[in-house]
């Protein structure tokens, strides 16, 4: 009997060679290309979200509170249209004059607004503009937390 080989195969008299495997050169681009049709997609779901001027809270909502100081300026209305700075009174006409009074003057205080769930919107809306013709920019809506 002959000897064996000690990976156990026969030997042949050809003596093959095991082919070597040469580094493949090409990329492979489908991996990069499902990539960017992925973020393609995100991007394009995102866009429209991120043309929103003026980010505000609706009245019920799942946010955390802002941190600011402790006792905000508050401008409150009414279901029936009534406007409160604070606790006191004032006309529509008399608001920008009363909130100068009460910030001192300083258009960068934080203004927390506000409104009744049943307060007609465009009364809401009013306010807002007066404020921001003003140059009060820092606006808040306050909402209570949303039933989970």
């Amino acid at each position: 009997m002959g000897m064996s080989s000690p990976s156990g195969a026969r030997r042949t008299g050809r003596g093959r060679r095991r082919a070597r495997f040469q580094p493949m050169s090409e990329i492979n681009v489908t991996p990069f290309v499902d990539v960017m049709l992925v973020l393609l997609i995100i991007f394009m779901v995102a866009a429209p979200l991120l043309t929103v001027g003026v980010p505000i809270d609706l009245p019920e909502s799942q946010a955390n509170p802002i941190e600011g100081r402790t006792d905000p300026i508050n401008i409150s209305i009414t279901p029936e249209g009534a406007i409160y700075v604070n606790e006191a009174e004032v006309a529509i006409t008399q608001l920008v004059d009363r909130l100068g009074q009460e910030t001192a003057g300083n258009l960068e205080e934080r203004i927390q607004v506000r409104g009744d769930a049943s307060a007609n919107y465009g009364i809401i809306m009013r306010v807002m503009g007066r404020l921001n013709r003003a140059g009060y920019n820092r606006l808040a809506l306050v909402t209570t937390e949303e039933p989970s």
